[in-house]
């Protein structure tokens, strides 16, 4: 079944839950962003850090002295402002030097002459509201061209399980959500390539012209040890076949033996 929801926000009760992060006083002195606080959840390492899928991405992308992959790195226009800054839970951007956003501490769209290509927020009590609303607003304003919501909780935030917003003249559009079961719901980025998809609960990513998922570090791991299994048991299975095959040959050498004996007595009787 295809629907095509509209990102809703959360209930009053929710937004009322929520307390927006103070602001981070910023010196432009040293001509780089201010160092933000970590988050107060642990939803990023959940969904995006332990499940690998930064660096499957990362893999995937390719060009990695011109693309960047990375999580919770601050985005504004320029160094110098103190006020705007966002900071995605996933940005990616194309035609960028990675290492002198890193230097930067953050993505300044001055600097790189246009905005990151792709942000994704991922859904937590104390950010869903502002993630829907203000966050949603300051991306379509810097031009990210794609912005997407990951609700593990299966919309209990965003109203959806997952979101994508495309950039059209400047406002953001619903991406159109394929919804196969209560447990699989996905959308395409024509940015990445990529479909993503809401599986259970977690976030994958779907690579439609190879057919295949990008790989977790768990699938990784698993991939790994059935081959090394397959690579031991076709060893085992090697050293069997050599093994018959000597004992074949010892088998064949002693017949010749014996042979060469019975010949040699036979010899020795007619004398």
């Amino acid at each position: 079944m295809t629907s095509r929801p509209t990102p809703r926000t959360p209930s009053t009760q929710q937004a009322e839950r929520f307390t927006p992060p103070p602001r981070i006083p910023y010196d432009p002195g040293d001509g780089k962003f201010p160092v933000f606080p970590p988050r107060g959840d642990i939803q990023n390492p959940i969904y995006l850090h332990r499940p690998g899928h930064l660096a499957a991405l990362d893999l995937h992308l390719g060009s990695p002295e011109t693309t960047i992959v990375l999580g919770e790195v601050p985005v504004g226009r320029d160094l110098r402002q103190r006020r705007g800054l966002r900071v995605p839970d996933l940005l990616i951007a194309f035609g960028v030097d990675p290492a002198g956003i890193i230097s930067d501490r953050g993505y300044s769209i001055e600097r790189w002459g246009k905005p990151p290509d792709f942000v994704l927020e991922i859904a937590s009590e104390t950010t869903a509201e502002n993630d829907v609303t203000a966050k949603r607003d300051d991306y379509a304003a810097f031009g990210i061209p794609e912005y997407w919501r990951f609700d593990p909780y299966g919309g209990l935030y965003y109203g959806t399980g997952l979101a994508g917003d495309l950039l059209v003249e400047g406002i953001y559009q619903p991406v159109g959500m394929v919804s196969v079961d209560e447990s699989r719901q996905w959308g395409r980025s024509e940015v990445l390539g990529l479909d993503l998809c809401w599986e259970e609960g977690q976030l994958r990513w779907y690579d439609y012209r190879a057919r295949r998922y990008l790989r977790t570090h768990d699938e990784e791991a698993e991939e790994r040890i059935a081959a090394e299994e397959e690579r031991d048991a076709e060893r085992r299975s090697r050293i069997a076949v050599e093994s018959e095959r000597d004992v074949e040959r010892r088998a064949r050498l002693a017949a010749e033996e014996r042979l060469r004996e019975l010949e040699a007595g036979g010899g020795r009787s007619k004398d």
